[in-house]
């Protein structure tokens, strides 16, 4: 058995102190003001700056982002713990059980000679069976409100491919994605700016379903586009601040010619 005193003793710390911040008499203004739901974005955004960090494989910060991200689960126990609904306690308790009771095989009796793709077969399995425990009846019920777009869409898919309900293939996804374009192009032709915005989600809904089928996670996959975007058109904005100029003081065809510049180069 591994020696967690060193980590017990800094999580009572940090449960004490984030009491501390909470203290109606003592504490910090802004932390006592915070509820769920003000909180709940800061959670989103930390565990985003996690994910960032593991994207940039930026190491050295990635304890203090990890450690962000648990002050945020701290938090909300604390406020429950105050409303006398449950504790951090409670909270690391649940988890704890969720993976014993999801682990028959390191355990339980269950053998361990299996490969990883059987275990994910398995671990659906159970959680179905505890969805039927939570009176979750529909086959996409319990999927978060609260989750990325895109991510949930991968998860709608999912569950729905669980019960035969997908395309046999990329290529059947490709030629939805067709057919949804084709819907956008009419639409933008109409006046009705809900039915343009329904059709623009249509298409971003078919292409999730390809990332899917392609094995491929399309919020990393736009992660890596947007900082793609980013480090390309800096390449511009320095490129013109060597002539002391701005973006705002060029044009398209210029900046253009820039971006291409700055993409042969990360190619050579």
């Amino acid at each position: 058995m591994r020696d967690t005193s060193e980590a017990q003793a800094q999580i009572a710390r940090l449960i004490g102190i984030m009491a501390d911040l909470r203290d109606p008499s003592s504490g910090c203004p802004w932390d006592i003001e915070q509820d769920f739901a003000s909180i709940a974005p800061y959670t989103i955004e930390e565990a985003h700056e996690v994910a960032d960090a593991i994207d940039r494989q930026a190491w050295g910060e990635f304890p203090g982002e990890l450690g962000d991200l648990l002050l945020q689960v701290v938090f909300h126990a604390q406020m429950a713990a105050e409303k006398d609904m449950f504790d951090f306690a409670e909270v690391a308790r649940r988890i704890s059980d969720k993976l014993i009771a999801r682990h028959p095989h390191v355990y339980g009796d269950e053998s361990r000679d299996k490969s990883a793709e059987q275990q994910v077969k398995d671990w659906e399995a159970i959680k179905a069976v505890e969805r039927a425990g939570k009176a979750e009846k529909g086959v996409l019920d319990g999927v978060a409100l609260g989750l990325p777009a895109l991510t949930r869409a991968i998860k709608l898919q999912n569950r729905a491919a669980r019960v035969g309900f997908d395309w046999p293939g990329p290529g059947d996804v490709l030629a939805k994605i067709t057919e949804e374009a084709a819907e956008l192009v009419e639409a933008r032709e109409g006046t009705d700016p809900d039915a343009l915005t329904e059709e623009f989600g249509d298409l971003l809904f078919v292409m999730a379903n390809l990332a899917r089928h392609l094995k491929i996670d399309p919020e990393q996959a736009l992660r890596g586009a947007n900082a793609k975007f980013t480090r390309r058109f800096g390449a511009i904005e320095a490129a013109l601040a060597e002539q002391g100029r701005r973006p705002e003081d060029s044009n398209l065809a210029e900046m253009d010619a820039l971006w291409d510049r700055a993409k042969a180069a990360e190619r050579a």
